[in-house]
């Protein structure tokens, strides 16, 4: 493996209605970095980049990519090359044909989720100490992705196997096979989890908050501007990753999470953790349960060359009910 990617970089969301979307985005304190009548970049209050969050005005809701960047267009040449030798399909996006990203790179992956790979992004201003501006959550920086697959430990092997991930925690099923599994880049828990389910679709995309406050912060302005209702499941503290979580759906029915509180995994003897999906620890430490929306319900994915929405397989292991993931 000769590229370097180095974590995940941005997602791109087709919604229905930017008005409405763009209120409940701003209620949860994205920052607004551009928008014209028919897309909205919103970044975190840390992002030096342009954006990590692209809405696009569509007839139906949907994911169009979910990208990573890597650390040059060399990188990118790699990836084109290693993707054509496996006899990948490749759709090369021009620097010019989509605002505040240079050429980026786009394939359909093992499991058939579109991904994209870029390098360069225009830059923007970093807000994290213009606390003046600071609302709703404060959100901060995208952190991960997290994808419902029929195929989990499939693709598990390609990940870690072909783009140099590694694990940082595991879920194991029946017969030891790998239920869910968080996998990452940057040395954190995850860039992107995977969770036994009907599938490919993307579960949620998590942002990280720089403290446990600023969960609270944000069910206090949601509620307060009327958006209790898009509140699904928490705030609570997961079991896998010990992170602190809130999930909620935006008026498109996509899912976020406002995310604090994981470890680092950089160290070199680092061993994943693995969670047996009997534990009832595994799923909330505190112990309530999650909705039976958060375990069927998700976002559907685009075909990278057709921009129709891919259907759907049944999960090879279907006996046990779903793992909570982070």
């Amino acid at each position: 493996m000769t590229f370097d990617i180095i974590r995940a970089g941005r997602a791109i969301l087709h919604v229905t209605d930017l008005e409405k979307s763009r209120a409940f985005y701003d209620a949860l304190g994205f920052v607004e970095t551009a928008s014209d009548d028919s897309h909205i970049f919103f970044r975190g209050l840390e992002e030096h980049n342009h954006h990590s969050l692209l809405l696009k005005k569509a007839d139906e809701p949907a994911v169009e990519v979910i990208s990573y960047k890597v650390r040059s267009d060399q990188d990118l040449e790699e990836l084109a090359t290693m993707f054509e030798k496996q006899g990948s399909e490749i759709k090369w996006m021009e620097a010019g044909s989509q605002e505040a990203v240079g050429r980026s790179l786009r394939v359909q992956d093992v499991s058939g989720l579109p991904l994209e790979f870029y390098a360069e992004m225009e830059p923007a201003e970093r807000m994290i100490q213009k606390y003046h501006h600071h609302k709703g959550a404060k959100v901060q920086r995208i952190d991960h992705f997290n994808c419902m697959i029929p195929d989990v430990e499939k693709a598990y092997n390609y990940y870690l196997d072909t783009f140099g991930f590694a694990c940082s925690e595991y879920t194991i099923g029946e017969k030891d096979h790998i239920w869910a599994a968080w996998l990452h880049r940057k040395p954190s828990v995850h860039d992107v989890a995977f969770m036994n389910g009907y599938g490919p679709r993307l579960h949620h995309i998590g942002f990280w908050l720089k403290d446990p406050m600023n969960i609270i912060d944000g069910c206090d302005s949601l509620a307060s501007l009327g958006y209790g209702p898009a509140i699904e499941r928490g705030p609570g503290r997961h079991g896998l990753s010990n992170a602190l979580f809130l999930y909620l759906r935006d008026p498109d029915g996509h899912r976020i999470e406002l995310y604090n509180g994981d470890y680092l995994t950089s160290d070199p003897d680092f061993k994943p953790v693995r969670w047996d999906l009997d534990d009832p620890m595994r799923q909330t430490f505190w112990g309530h349960q999650a909705p039976d929306c958060w375990f069927e319900e998700a976002s559907d994915v685009l075909d990278v060359h057709t921009s129709k929405k891919i259907s759907g397989i049944e999960p090879k292991l279907k006996k046990q009910k779903p793992t909570f993931v982070t």
